[in-house]
């Protein structure tokens, strides 16, 4: 049997603003953006290199907005992130250093908050 995470929902209160921040500042992907019935507007969206989405809209995700914690995306390089993302205008973190990995911490505009973690250099990846 093999499970994989796929989607992640992330509650907004401004999809086209919160769009915005996690294409043009962040780099996601824009997947899909539709409005397949009334009521429902389905973004589908990607993070550079990722096998896992985030979803958002109207009538999709039914957490309050800003709620969505503690979610982490794997990064190459913190250092290099954090210039990207400063460069971009994101408020992040430092680089926090950790015995298992350099992270970095922001929120969206609606105050979901995101960690990245830069694995350290003698970890073990997962099985595929």
């Amino acid at each position: 049997m093999t499970w994989k995470i796929e989607v992640v929902p992330v509650p907004v209160t401004d999809v086209d603003r919160a769009k915005a921040f996690y294409v043009d500042k962040l780099g996601f992907h824009a997947d899909y953006d539709q409005r397949p019935t009334e009521g429902i507007r389905f973004v589908q969206l990607t993070p550079p290199g990722s096998a896992c989405s985030i979803v958002m809209g109207e009538g999709v995700v039914t957490m309050p907005p800003g709620t969505q914690k503690g979610t982490m995306i794997v990064i190459p390089n913190a250092d290099e992130e954090r210039a990207k993302l400063v460069a971009n205008g994101v408020e992040v973190s430092p680089v926090d250093e950790q015995e298992w990995g350099r992270f970095l911490y922001f929120s969206d505009p609606d105050g979901n908050e995101w960690t990245l973690q830069q694995l350290p250099d003698d970890a073990t990846p997962p099985p595929e």
